[in-house]
């Protein structure tokens, strides 16, 4: 698969023609098969990665490379789930920040879309929220259950809760979603009329993706079917009804250690085994934090960090 200079393909939002930016990109995690083509909407500004697999393809990707990229019984897996669970994590994300929300304190009714196998549910249970899951794979789901949450297993456009939420976290979820305007939309229905909406994705106007070029981890393809910048994000927003509340950007050191990673082991067909050996993981992340991000606080203010966090409401009338 692939696209030549001279496709005119058009926008997966606005409907406009596109351009391509960039091309042979492959799966640089898993393994998976195909090569793709980052096209940049010459009307929006909008990113998407092309071509763009059809919903039943994506699913069945996701079950035969993504959910399977790390073994239950790997030590890369037990590293990560056993820094998680402690006390050590609550450290980190105070030094180096927070991705998934998971410092954020608060009271209300949460649902977490994607919420994989509970571990942001424990998190946010932690920090005052009544928290539910809403995640497709059952098996991840029932991870979840076991853990004392309740978890639906329902499509997004079919889930029906008994009342509306007052948060709604979507942590590097929508630039999965084979249509975000529409995933944004049904997220609307499920938020009360004071409600937030948190979201966190990839910002496709970080430095460091102009930094590590092909190898900037959050490409990501065929996963990561757009790629947001703080404007083309702000409009997918408002485009799906909501006004932004607040936007701003950071880098986290596990972002960065990977897209090292990547520079290093990325082989096209092949699972990064650099980037699951845990002691090359620990050892890269601990020293981007320490010994680089340190110098680049100003990417924040600019918003050109790797990670964009919003913060939006439905409009009203």
């Amino acid at each position: 698969m692939g696209v030549t200079p001279g496709d005119n393909r058009p926008c997966g939002v606005c409907g406009q023609s596109c351009r391509v930016l960039l091309e042979g990109l492959f799966d640089d995690r898993f393994g998976a098969p195909g090569t793709y083509a980052i096209l940049k909407c010459a009307a929006c500004g909008l990113e998407q990665t092309w071509p763009r697999p059809a919903e039943a393809e994506l699913k069945g990707l996701y079950e035969t490379f993504y959910n399977a990229g790390i073994k239950p019984d790997s030590a890369y897996r037990g590293l990560r789930e056993r820094f998680f669970a402690s006390g050590w994590y609550r450290l980190w994300l105070r030094w180096d920040g927070d991705m998934g929300f998971h410092g954020r304190r608060g009271g209300g009714r949460l649902l977490d879309v994607g919420c994989n196998e509970g571990r942001g549910l424990s998190l946010y249970a932690d920090n005052g929220f009544e928290v539910e899951g809403l995640e497709l794979n059952e098996a991840a789901a029932a991870l979840a259950r076991g853990r004392g949450f309740r978890v639906h297993t329902a499509a997004l456009a079919e889930f029906r809760p008994a009342a509306a939420y007052d948060v709604v976290v979507l942590a590097n979820v929508l630039e999965h979603a084979w249509d975000p305007v529409r995933m944004l939309a049904e997220v609307r229905r499920l938020v009360g009329p004071r409600g937030q909406v948190w979201i966190s994705c990839p910002n496709a106007g970080s430095l460091w993706r102009r930094v590590f070029g092909r190898a900037w981890v959050n490409w990501h393809v065929p996963y990561h079917l757009w790629h947001f910048s703080p404007a083309t994000l702000s409009a997918v927003m408002e485009r799906a009804g909501y006004e932004v509340a607040a936007l701003q950007s950071y880098t986290p050191a596990l972002w960065l250690a990977q897209s090292l990673c990547v520079s290093l082991g990325a082989r096209e067909g092949r699972s990064n085994r650099v980037m699951r050996s845990a002691p090359v993981a620990a050892g890269l992340t601990l020293l981007a934090r320490v010994m680089v991000l340190p110098w680049f606080r100003h990417l924040n203010r600019e918003l050109t960090g790797d990670c964009l966090m919003a913060t939006a409401r439905p409009r009203q009338g």
